[in-house]
């Protein structure tokens, strides 16, 4: 799917946490629009992509100017209590653009002058380790979730096609875990994989979070229903992996390596 790119000019930056992020103070989010276009994601289903009148995936506006508004922003936000942020909810940081137009790192470097309390950068993106070194200047104010919805990447190409190899995305975890940067491996949503996958992980992270359709969607499935997702298990013959109890196997699978400290379900996973 080819994306096509304009240039924005936002007033605001900082959004306020709410629900499943009502963790958190604010969301903050370089981009509108993914080029990844997993056919799962949420925002398929939210205005911002509903109204658009094009197909999630292919189209991404460009935040330009986005470091000179955001330090103002987060002075203020400041000033009026703790922060903590949130980035991305509704576009991966890391995207391949970024590669380019280095959006995201402009905000980490902002943030690396005057660190918020806590940041949070949930990408799939193996260019997150483009930035360890902001990364690691912002010490335990920052945790990096990388998102491993399953260790077989021919289940990653049936679902998302346009996204990472799973490879690369543990690769980069090696690479944080090397260079001392807080990091989990987020399973969500929950996709088939094998045995394997908790060992796997296991030298790569200290934290896993697992999450799916049903927990995780904001309304017990509804809105993953909506988009179909179900034909793409049928597809495969992989039905009995888009059950609300489907995660029950993998996280039984995790608890044989990892300690029930290292382990979190759904919202918990991605508290500050």
């Amino acid at each position: 799917m080819k994306t096509t790119y304009q240039n924005k000019y936002p007033k605001s930056l900082l959004n306020k946490g709410t629900g499943y992020l009502s963790g958190y103070s604010h969301s903050l989010n370089p981009y509108t629009g993914c080029s990844f276009g997993c056919s799962y994601c949420y925002v398929r289903q939210m205005p911002v992509s509903l109204f658009r009148g094009a197909e999630w995936g292919s189209w991404v506006d460009i935040k330009r100017e986005a470091a000179v508004l955001f330090e103002k922003e987060l002075r203020r936000a400041k000033a009026k209590g703790p922060v903590t942020i949130f980035m991305s909810s509704s576009t991966d940081p890391y995207q391949p653009i970024e590669q380019k137009e280095q959006i995201t790192r402009s905000l980490l470097e902002v943030m690396v002058s005057d660190p918020p309390d806590f940041l949070w950068v949930q990408t799939r993106s193996p260019l997150a380790a483009r930035d360890i070194d902001l990364f690691q200047r912002l010490g335990d104010k920052v945790r990096i979730s990388m998102t491993v919805e399953t260790d077989r990447d021919e289940i990653r190409k049936h679902f998302t096609p346009a996204a990472p190899p799973i490879a690369a995305r543990l690769k980069t975890l090696r690479l944080l875990a090397e260079a001392d940067v807080p990091a989990q491996a987020t399973i969500a949503p929950l996709l088939p994989s094998s045995e394997a996958f908790a060992d796997i992980l296991r030298p790569l992270v200290k934290r896993v979070c697992l999450d799916d359709y049903f927990m995780g969607d904001g309304s017990g499935g509804k809105r993953t229903r909506q988009l179909g997702i179900e034909q793409l298990y049928k597809q495969i013959g992989l039905e009995e992996w888009y059950q609300p109890d489907a995660f029950r196997m993998v996280y039984e699978r995790l608890r044989a390596v990892f300690s029930e400290e290292e382990l979190f379900l759904s919202q918990k996973g991605f508290e500050p």
